[in-house]
């Protein structure tokens, strides 16, 4: 049953998750998501009152008010320069498809980036307008970021998002995604294995829950990763673990995240393709978009 997404809740499915019938009888999902959030971070370039501090190569700085921190800027447009290209390749090479969060801030900055992912085949999902924490913005100042995030996709993909992940979102956030009335899912939740419904003023939308913990987010964190085998064999534990749930019947889905900036670097990109090679290793195994996902789970297990 969907509760209220503002209540909170500890039962979930329960002992008996429901059977999500992926395509092929596939014991697991596979969905990989790109977080393409370059150019979207803290400046005072977008009009901020500091400098970008997180998920960079050196955690725990302080913001410098009022003025550009040249060597974070920096690390942030490797992520468009170099990261970004190199993660494409490694996807076209094998031939699969990545879901990207994409910042519609960071996208009117290098449009490129959204045709080239689009030419791909793969699934761009909105990001929000700006990549900051939207928990103290006004509901009508976060639907104005909503709409410019809708509008930059537009502009650079050809189409609208269909999904939406804020990641440090608000209490409005929910809200307005149902309002605004184009959207199929969101993945603003980190709460089961599986999609679920929550009921908005009353209407049910699709929760296709994400993931912080198999996320190379890991490398720019304390603690986390310092090596790409350590990331590699986290990733490879986890799909491991759900592949074997799978086999006993109760299918699940996993989502990896990466980033341009950290995934993209050379020693991680590595780990990246060893992992990718052991999921296609397996038979039975849906790798998909968040989109096809959530399509999937609408048509077999309709909300109530």
């Amino acid at each position: 049953m969907a509760l209220n997404y503002l209540a909170r809740d500890f039962y979930g499915y329960g002992p008996k998750p429901p059977d999500p019938q992926w395509p092929g009888n596939a014991r697991i999902a596979v969905s990989f998501v790109l977080n393409y959030e370059e150019g979207g971070e803290n400046t005072i370039l977008n009009g901020d009152e500091g400098s970008e501090v997180y998920l960079t190569e050196v955690p725990g700085g302080q913001p410098l008010i009022g003025h550009r921190d040249f060597s974070t800027e920096s690390a942030y447009e490797y992520g468009a320069r170099a990261g970004f290209w190199r993660i494409l390749r490694v996807f076209a090479q094998r031939k699969i498809h990545f879901t990207s969060w994409a910042v519609g801030r960071a996208l009117e900055l290098n449009q490129p980036a959204g045709r080239a992912m689009i030419e791909a085949g793969h699934e761009v999902a909105s990001h929000g307008y700006r990549w900051i924490n939207y928990k103290d913005f006004s509901e009508a100042d976060e639907r104005d970021h909503m709409h410019l995030a809708i509008r930059a996709i537009e502009a650079a993909c050809g189409k609208r998002p269909v999904g939406w992940y804020t990641g440090r979102f608000s209490a409005h956030t929910l809200k307005l995604v149902v309002e605004n009335g184009g959207f199929l899912y969101s993945s603003d939740s980190y709460a089961d294995d599986l999609p679920y419904y929550v009921r908005v003023e009353g209407e049910p939308h699709l929760i296709v829950p994400y993931t912080l913990d198999v996320n190379d987010m890991k490398f720019a964190v304390p603690p986390g990763f310092s090596a790409g085998e350590g990331w590699f064999n986290y990733m490879k534990d986890a799909f491991d673990m759900l592949y074997a749930e799978g086999a006993a019947g109760s299918p699940k889905m996993m989502s990896i995240g990466m980033h341009c900036r950290l995934a993209g670097r050379p020693g991680r990109t590595a780990a990246l393709a060893r992992f990718m090679d052991h999921v296609l290793s397996h038979e039975r195994v849906w790798i998909a978009t968040r989109e096809q996902i959530a399509r999937h789970w609408t048509k077999v297990h309709p909300p109530g």
